[in-house]
Formats: structure tokens, C-alpha cells, sequence
């Protein structure tokens, strides 16, 4: 291989060489060890009959890794200054498909139709961390046909996909990650793996999709309108936060019978129940009697 990425001097090269100015606004860090390159293919389980989706290529660095490892890469970078770049950097690599376009503007069941026959696909990311949650949530909720997605993302962030109820870091996100996937930390990345290095921490995280959902609900979307009007007021009451919720039309009488019948106290807040009591809250609420339509 003519120019093998993943260590600081060839990145520096690269970027030296074509005068590269990194983006604030794309939140752009590139990964610079080997290390948690090889950890990512490995969790992810890429095999030579997988179609990988990969969001933010940068300078092609973990392209490279995925392309020898995956039957074929389709990789989706929106900074137009990169398109160069990567069309040097993987010239060797035949099974690449470089899309120049915003992920969140891509239709990737089209691409997954087109690539891989609407099988379900692998997808991997180092991500930027003020996109994430969009990116994440469109893969879901637009039923995109995906095996896993396996991120880098804030460590943050990370520990917040994965926790359970009563802790700080349980939220809207982490219900909603739990609802379509198995979350598993892969590991901790220091800033140090990263140029330029982020002020932040880092982790690898794998979403493994459920064929699915682990809780049964009738009506999902009133399911996170509750789980959002929980979180949106994370100090107030379960009771307090619904009714002043502006995405819930229930009555004060109504809100009460519901958490009655869920059988919680009517001072406990949203941030301790789990997704199986939010979508028993669902469906109490789904009941002709308590509709809010």
C-alpha cells in the first residue's frame, strides 16, 4: 500500500500536502491510532459479505481499514475540500463508492437498496459530536435497514445511550437508543488519538439493532413525546412535566388517573421510570378514554 493512514506522521503529511484547514462548524478531529482503528472494524464484525456506511471519512483514514475488511465501503463526506483527498488517498482501493453530500440529506435506504439488495447494512463513524444524536435517531426512526452502527462519539454521549434509570446521565437519548438497540461500550479514546485533539473524551460505542423492539407499545411516537416531555423538565414531577408539556393536549385529571393507573406516586419524577413503564404510560394514555386527539 502506497500510503497506509491511521499514524500521526502519514495524517500530517497528507494535510501538509494539500494546505487542509480543519472545519470548526463540521467538528472535525481525525483518528490517529491504530490501535482504535483496529478495535472499531473488530466490534463492528465486518466481513467480506458486508456493505459498511461510513459517515465523515475525513482524509480516508478508517476507509482504508473498513475497505479491506468489508465486501464494499460507501463513504459519505460532506466537506467539499476532502473529496480530493480521499479520491488520492483510496485510489487503491476498488470496492469504494465516495459520496460528496450531508448525511443527514442522503436517503441510505435508497443506498442500501441500491449497494446491498435492502440487506441490512453495517455502519461506522467517528462523528462529529454536534450531530450525532441526528444522525443516530434518522437511522432509526427512518427504518433504515441496519445490522449495527458503531460510532465514535462523546464519551459523553456514550454513557448516556447506555445507563438505566436514577442516574444523571439517563435521558431522552438513552430511552431512545434502548428502544432500537443493544448499546455496548467498546472503549474509551483519549483526546490524544484524535488531531487535532479535541478538548473532550472520546469513546467507541456499537448499537446493535434489534430485530425488535424489546417493549411492546401501541402508539411509539406518543411513547417519546412522553419521554421528551419528561426530560425537557428533568427536575419537575412526572405529573408537572407532562401537563406543561406544549406537545401533550391531556388534562390535569387525566394525567393523574394515568400515572395512578401505572401505579407510581404522583410526586416521582419521569427520570426513574423505566422504557417498559413509559411504554405501559403509552399505551394507558392510548385508551379511548384518555385520547388526546
Amino acid at each position: 500500500m502506497e500510503q497506509r493512514l491511521g499514524n500521526p506522521q502519514n495524517t500530517i503529511a497528507v494535510i501538509q500536502k494539500y494546505d487542509f484547514v480543519f472545519q470548526k462548524k463540521f467538528g472535525q478531529n481525525f483518528l490517529i491510532d491504530t490501535h482504535v482503528l483496529n478495535k472499531i472494524i473488530l466490534a463492528a464484525g465486518i466481513t467480506k459479505e458486508d456493505l459498511v456506511l461510513e459517515i465523515g471519512p475525513g482524509i480516508g483514514t478508517m476507509t482504508q481499514y473498513l475497505a479491506e475488511a468489508a465486501r464494499q465501503v460507501v463513504a459519505v463526506e460532506i466537506d467539499g475540500n476532502l473529496i480530493p483527498i480521499l479520491r488520492e488517498t483510496l485510489q487503491e482501493y476498488k470496492n469504494i463508492t465516495l459520496i460528496h453530500d450531508d448525511i443527514l440529506k442522503v436517503d441510505i435506504c435508497r443506498l442500501a437498496e441500491q449497494y446491498n439488495e435492502g440487506r441490512p447494512i453495517k455502519v461506522v463513524a467517528n462523528l462529529p459530536y454536534y450531530i450525532t444524536t441526528p444522525i443516530i435517531m434518522g437511522l432509526f426512526e427512518k427504518q433504515v435497514p441496519v445490522d449495527n452502527i458503531t460510532v465514535m462519539v462523546q464519551k459523553e454521549v456514550a454513557d448516556r445511550m447506555q445507563v438505566g434509570p436514577g442516574s444523571k446521565d439517563y435521558g431522552a437519548l438513552s430511552l431512545a437508543v434502548q428502544y432500537y438497540a443493544k448499546p455496548y461500550l467498546v472503549a474509551n479514546v483519549p483526546p490524544n488519538c484524535f488531531l487535532p485533539r479535541p478538548k473532550v473524551g472520546s469513546a467507541v460505542i456499537r448499537l446493535t439493532r434489534y430485530p425488535s423492539p424489546p417493549v411492546q407499545v401501541k402508539d411509539p411516537a406518543l411513547m417519546f413525546r412522553l419521554i421528551r416531555a419528561c426530560f425537557n423538565q428533568r427536575r419537575k414531577t412526572l405529573q408537572n412535566g407532562l401537563f406543561n408539556s406544549p406537545d401533550l393536549t391531556f388534562s390535569r385529571e387525566q394525567i393523574a388517573l394515568a400515572i395512578h393507573t401505572l401505579g407510581v406516586s404522583a410526586t416521582v419524577r419521569g427520570e426513574v421510570l423505566t422504557l417498559e413503564q413509559f411504554a405501559r404510560l403509552a399505551d394507558i394514555f392510548s385508551e379511548e378514554s384518555l385520547s388526546d386527539d
